[in-house]
């Protein structure tokens, strides 16, 4: 009985993503979305076999020169998500209402506006502004929206071009580490599918593991960087706390949700890029180093900081001939965690199975994530792709959130954890791999179905949370429909 509810539940989430896009197609087929408007370019142009946001090496120049060329527009343009998603078991939870929110239910989670283009012929922005339709949750159980600063990218670029040079250079005033990057093996950029925030999603592509910087978003930099003969690319600034005169990077989130930085925070980037006929290849690394404050409403005591040394390595071919498109992607990125002090050396909350005491803290942690993905699209509509995930790294106590308790030796979780992302071990071992098709009716919006299936979960393949939840049991699968204009 249940399975043949389960399967009328997706039969008609199918059914409704179906008919939003028939009555879409009419209404949205002349419709041009704002880059195009500026330039006059389909969107292939720009994006590699029209999925935005990935680059084609056209792409890539619009962005490096500040986003002017073409005519100034109207500024305006908008996106929104219509999504569904079902996690493979909901049993083994205390509460499949809160750790499942919206299971199996057609959604509207997020839209975005976008105010973005050429304002001179030298300066020119991308800023995107995102409300969240499940933001956060009321005790009564009802969902209240909420609007924020999402992407910010203002930049001030100039080219120079002769018979032996090709030059690009520029200033970017950004809130995101990587979002001023050109290629999508940035963290910014590599995970594009906008994600859900009911917990029906926690595990879908989106939140699995991705390369990215310990000090996050919506903070302020201004970076500078270079584009020589379109083969080298360089990139260098430094980034702070997005307040005073940048709280605009951070508009929308409230002083104790705002990341706060000690000092200016280093950033560099590194590309070297080749392109012949229908193929371009780049190889490149980046790194970052960030001081955080382990509480944003007391930045009192520097030695309250959390350090982070990150280190990068990517790269990515791209094959793009009518009527086929190939993206190939690997991101690597290592992070070392240096903890405050008051946090290292804490005795644990569990005892192991012989109810002798665990390891205290770590002092410090590393974290490797790998991400690679293969993306075919035919005639710029019918796609697909396979993606790899993994994280490693170092097991902490600190991060144990299940185990044996000393008083009755039986298994028992920290308060306010769910068991459902529970940790036995304080490993944080996760891996597995994304499935993927995507069908593009026209050029502004996709129709996609992803399955994320897990091998590793939070340190272990079976068991990972002491109570009976295996990796697989995380298995999700997401439908989306993604619409721009």
């Amino acid at each position: 009985m249940s399975r043949n509810k389960s399967a009328g539940n997706l039969g008609s989430a199918i059914g409704a993503i179906v008919w939003v896009v028939v009555v879409l197609l009419p209404q949205q087929a002349s419709a041009i979305p704002l880059f195009n408007r500026q330039t006059g370019q389909n969107c292939v142009a720009c994006h590699a076999g029209g999925q935005f946001p990935e680059l084609t090496p056209y792409g890539r120049l619009f962005k490096m020169t500040g986003y002017t060329i073409g005519q100034r527009t109207i500024p305006v343009s908008g996106m929104a998500v219509l999504s569904y998603s079902k996690v493979s078991d909901t049993a083994k939870s205390d509460d499949p209402g809160a750790d499942f929110q919206k299971n199996k239910s057609l959604i509207f989670p997020t839209a975005s506006l976008f105010l973005a283009g050429k304002i001179t012929d030298n300066i020119g922005a991308f800023t995107q502004i995102t409300y969240d339709n499940y933001a956060t949750q009321s005790d009564d159980g009802r969902f209240h929206g909420h609007t924020n600063a999402d992407n910010i990218d203002i930049r001030y670029a100039d080219r120079f071009i002769d018979t032996g040079r090709d030059l690009i250079v520029g200033v970017s005033v950004n809130n995101n580490p990587s979002v001023s990057d050109p290629w999508n093996t940035a963290p910014a950029w590599m995970q594009y599918v906008p994600v859900p925030s009911p917990t029906s999603s926690q595990f879908i592509d989106g939140n699995s593991p991705y390369p990215g910087f310990g000090a996050g978003g919506n903070i302020a930099g201004i970076t500078a960087y270079a584009y020589w003969n379109q083969m080298v690319y360089a990139e260098i600034g430094g980034y702070r706390t997005a307040n005073g005169l940048f709280r605009f990077m951070s508009a929308g989130l409230s002083n104790a949700d705002v990341t706060k930085l000690n000092g200016i925070n280093p950033y560099w980037r590194l590309a070297l890029n080749r392109e012949w006929g229908a193929h371009s290849l780049m190889v490149g690394t980046s790194g970052m180093v960030a001081r955080v404050f382990d509480d944003p409403l007391d930045t009192s005591d520097a030695s309250t900081t959390h350090h982070f040394r990150d280190l990068g390595l990517d790269a990515q071919y791209q094959y793009l001939l009518d009527p086929h498109s190939v993206t190939a992607q690997i991101a690597y990125m290592k992070t070392h965690h240096r903890f405050p002090d008051f946090l290292a050396g804490q005795a644990g909350a569990f005892v192991d199975a012989s109810g002798n005491a665990l390891p205290d803290s770590n002092s410090t942690d590393t974290v490797n994530v790998l991400r690679a993905k293969v993306t075919y699209v035919f005639h710029a509509k019918y796609g697909g792709s396979l993606g790899l995930f993994s994280l490693t790294g170092s097991a902490n106590t600190a991060n144990q959130t299940s185990g044996f308790d000393p008083g009755t030796g039986t298994i028992t979780l920290a308060p306010d954890v769910s068991r459902v992302n529970a940790s036995l071990t304080g490993d944080p071992a996760t891996r597995g791999w994304t499935y993927e098709v995507f069908w593009t009716p026209i050029q502004y919006m996709r129709v996609g179905a992803q399955y994320t299936a897990y091998s590793r979960f939070n340190g272990a393949a079976n068991n990972y949370d002491g109570f009976g939840r295996n990796a697989r049991d995380n298995n999700s699968l997401f439908l989306y429909v993604w619409a721009a204009y």
